[in-house]
């Protein structure tokens, strides 16, 4: 496997080699050397920032031969839902990471990790809790100050078994009591301040029913589910840095005295991918949810990789994004707008082009009649993509009654506009060039109609002959079009970004004290085109790309990159959802 070369490593790949080098988790080869795991909670959908993770991960495991792990720490009942499970298993399989046997839970290893517990309270290591939560939260004390130990801190080794047997049968309420390890309430690392490691969730677990009454805590579970699958490099984000103590704690207490010790993962933690325009948090992903501000987690406006998946974002791009924001030590912000050139320049080079007219005022050719019948229909040949011959050309109708965007017309143009008025002439791409002499308005004001005729030495969009003094007739030009009388009907959803600022977590300097990120929600995030014109090459299917995912993706020529939405129905209506524009609108924005 070719490896690149030791300037180009990260400090991750740095770490692995020397493990190798050293023989620290066994010899190349055998499938131990590198395991990673992508670990999701299954308690919403996931995002972008989970992308970076799953890549990575994979990426690791895959470069260096070894094994990417899928598992799921489903530890709290009362958020998790297999709807979670089912999202975060097609997302992980879509970004293309494959995961080495089944996919993994922590449910699969509550009894081994009860019966670690039994052993800390047996080994004086953990104690059952009856303080109330506000007592417990009080008690562990502030940065600056220590806690204080809990009144149950010394009970008997057999009470606190007796009550945590009990805790497991289902004999007390939620809330009753806890079990906590028993480290130092004056730690200056909070997390060592005799955590929580089991609490009481009188709820039933979407894969265990109603079998457990006390659920492990995620510090607790994390790191001894790395251990029983034979991690060894526990990639984490920054924000579990001060928890790697904690962790190794548990492994350390489980291992005193044990002939046979339990493995001990490494974990190394990495700064997290924090995207500008967009809010990663689950509970604000969750809040836009559950507030109707968005459709669903898929919807196409959401940072989730179900909603870009959904907006026409390609796997491609997204692992392009991941690997080109690096990874380090170093917390900081890393602009969309390379997302959104990624997935440009991916569908540049392998998405079909189709012409669509997404405010459509129609031209009629007055001449049309005078070379030949009057409602005949040619055909026009179109090239699918110029940056990929393979991809072949289709037939496009052309007729006496089109339509064009209304934008494209001016009644009185200034010198700069080039496209269509009275008087001025333009190139209609793979049509004819076409001159406007009349146009008709309604009652409102309103252009209704733009009558042009057409130059029959011109079609394809080709330029005319030579005059009888040489001069050649030019156009500057060119505009996309639809055939009126085969224009496929759609609905087309103008997605922009979610937030109208770089970093919709941090409120303004003047922010009043009531400022919520939803005050920074972009009022256009998506348009409703309700009557889209589209050529009807659209419905075809014979030559364009596979994509692996089944999701259609096209370039409306002049207009950006767009894909078939998942609600669209070919028999009831179409619904296009926009990907991106094709040039970067926000980057003019931004230099404003």
């Amino acid at each position: 496997m070719d490896m690149p070369s030791a300037t180009n490593r990260n400090f991750i790949e740095q770490i692995i080699d020397a493990d190798i080098a050293s023989g620290k988790w066994g010899q190349p080869g055998d499938g131990s050397v590198v395991t990673t795991r992508f670990p999701p909670e299954p308690n919403g959908y996931l995002h972008i920032g989970h992308a970076k993770a799953i890549c990575l991960n994979f990426g690791l495991a895959e470069q260096f031969g070894g094994r990417f792990l899928l598992r799921f720490d489903d530890t709290n009942p009362a958020k998790e839902e297999q709807e979670f499970v089912d999202s975060i298993v097609g997302d992980v399989r879509w970004l293309g990471a494959a995961w080495a046997g089944e996919v993994r839970f922590a449910s699969n290893y509550f009894d081994r990790m009860f019966g670690w517990a039994v052993e800390l309270i047996e080994k004086g290591l953990a104690y059952v809790d009856q303080q109330t939560p506000e007592q417990i939260r009080t008690g562990r004390g502030s940065v600056t100050e220590p806690g204080v130990n809990s009144p149950y801190r010394d009970r008997p080794a057999s009470e606190s078994l007796d009550l945590f047997a009990r805790m497991k049968a289902g004999e007390f309420e939620d809330g009753a009591m806890v079990l906590r390890a028993k480290i130092d309430m004056a730690s200056p690392n909070m997390n060592l301040r005799d955590p929580v490691m089991y609490r009481i969730v009188n709820a039933a677990h979407h894969r265990t029913g109603d079998t457990w009454h006390i659920y492990p805590m995620y510090d607790w579970a994390h790191g001894l589910e790395d251990s029983i699958e034979g991690v060894t490099h526990s990639i984490c984000t920054l924000e579990f840095e001060n928890h790697r103590p904690l962790y190794d704690w548990f492994i350390d207490a489980i291992n005193e005295g044990r002939s046979e010790p339990i493995r001990h993962p490494q974990q190394i933690e990495f700064a997290r991918l924090e995207p500008t325009y967009i809010v990663t948090s689950k509970r604000k992903l969750k809040q836009l949810v559950d507030d109707g501000h968005v459709s669903g987690w898929d919807d196409p406006r959401m940072p989730t990789i179900s909603g870009l998946r959904r907006r026409g974002f390609t796997p491609e791009s997204i692992r392009i994004f991941t690997e080109a924001t690096g990874v380090t030590k170093y917390k900081g912000t890393h602009d969309v707008g390379l997302l959104e050139n990624a997935v440009r320049d991916h569908l540049n080079k392998v998405a079909p082009r189709r012409m669509a007219v997404l405010d459509p005022v129609k031209v009629v050719i007055t001449n049309w009649a005078e070379f030949g019948q009057a409602g005949r229909t040619e055909y026009h040949e179109a090239v699918n993509n110029p940056e990929d011959e393979s991809a072949g050309t289709r037939k496009v109708p052309f007729t006496g009654e089109l339509y064009i965007e209304r934008e494209d017309f001016m009644e009185d143009p200034p010198k700069k506009f080039f496209r269509l008025g009275p008087g001025r002439e333009v190139r209609l791409r793979y049509g004819y060039w076409i001159r406007c002499h009349d146009y008709v308005k309604d009652d409102a004001g309103n252009v209704t109609e733009i009558r042009c005729t057409f130059d029959p030495q011109t079609k394809g969009g080709n330029s005319p002959p030579p005059d009888a003094e040489g001069k050649v007739r030019k156009v500057k030009g060119t505009l996309h079009w639809v055939s009126a009388e085969h224009a496929v009907d759609a609905e087309v959803r103008l997605i922009d970004r979610l937030f109208t600022v770089e970093q919709p977590n941090r409120a303004p300097k003047d922010a009043p004290a009531d400022w919520s990120f939803l005050d920074v929600l972009n009022p256009d995030s998506m348009r409703v085109i309700a009557s889209a014109k589209l050529e009807p090459a659209i419905l075809e299917t014979a030559g364009e790309p596979t994509w692996r995912d089944g999701i259609r993706r096209f370039q409306f020529e002049r207009l950006g990159y767009f894909c078939i939405d998942a609600d669209s129905d070919p028999n009831e209506k179409l619904i296009f959802n926009r990907t991106v524009t094709l040039k970067d609108r926000w980057a003019k924005v931004k230099r404003k």
